[in-house]
């Protein structure tokens, strides 16, 4: 299938091959921490590079995909459905992780499965308001700032509670857990304890009747520490597929 793409824009790298190394990373961190891997999902984080790429990973039996920006993500989802067919690319996932602007919010609403950057009730409406009848609801995870940095998304820890009773409120909207993109350290202590403290706030929004299952954090450099502190999701693209030009913090 992939021969549909030009020569030119060929992978050179065996995405199946980093598949399989991330997947094991995942099994090893769950054991060492008395968990069942397969109670872990691989987000492979597919922002920035091209659907040949993304292609090349559902042939290696990947079903779940991120992205970051809007207009590149609905390109990709269309390259992709032509690419495997209406068949092969039914099952498939699409989750929006980056920020979200309130101008992009329809396309997110009826083209995505998941989105896990909610971090203000204004966007939460726009996506319910928007989200087609026709459609399974939208999953939703709202987006903590475990960090306190000032230039990172991510609502406040104290105010989590608050938005995500407002958005399991909202019809059309099927709220999950959080997500948390903490700031990178090389000190697993530290990354242990940023995690620790999402998997609690989970903690403290369930004991309010809400009932998540979702708690995404831990990226290429940091999964074994999030495991560790009970991810259920993993976002992890530079393992998966290389390093992007320009790219920051490797998820």
């Amino acid at each position: 299938m992939c021969d549909k793409f030009p020569r030119q824009f060929k992978s050179m790298a065996t995405i199946g091959d980093n598949l399989q190394a991330v997947r094991k990373r995942i099994a090893e961190a769950a054991h060492a921490a008395g968990r069942d891997p397969a109670a872990i999902t691989l987000l492979a984080v597919s922002k920035t590079h091209p659907p040949e790429r993304v292609v090349e990973a559902c042939e290696a039996g990947q079903r779940a995909f991120g992205e970051n920006y809007v207009q590149e993500a609905v390109q990709k989802m269309d390259a992709v459905a032509q690419a495997l067919g209406s068949a092969r690319t039914h099952g498939l996932e699409w989750h929006m992780i980056g920020p979200l602007q309130s101008n992009k919010s329809r396309a997110v609403a009826e083209r995505f499965d998941w989105v896990q950057s909610v971090d203000r009730e204004k966007i939460a409406q726009r996506l319910s308001a928007q989200r087609p009848d026709s459609q399974a609801p939208l999953n939703v995870l709202v987006q903590v700032n475990v960090s306190g940095e000032a230039s990172k998304s991510g609502i406040e820890p104290r105010a989590v509670v608050a938005l995500a009773q407002a958005v399991a409120r909202m019809p059309r909207l099927r709220l999950r857990g959080l997500m948390a993109i903490p700031e990178p350290t090389a000190d697993a202590a530290v990354q242990r304890a940023r995690f620790r403290m999402l998997r609690e706030l989970l903690e403290a929004v369930r004991a309010h009747g809400l009932a998540l299952d979702t708690l995404s954090m831990g990226m290429s450099d940091d999964m074994e520490a999030a495991i560790a502190e009970g991810a259920t999701m993993v976002r992890i693209g530079t393992a998966i597929f290389g390093a992007r030009e320009g790219a920051g913090r490797a998820a």
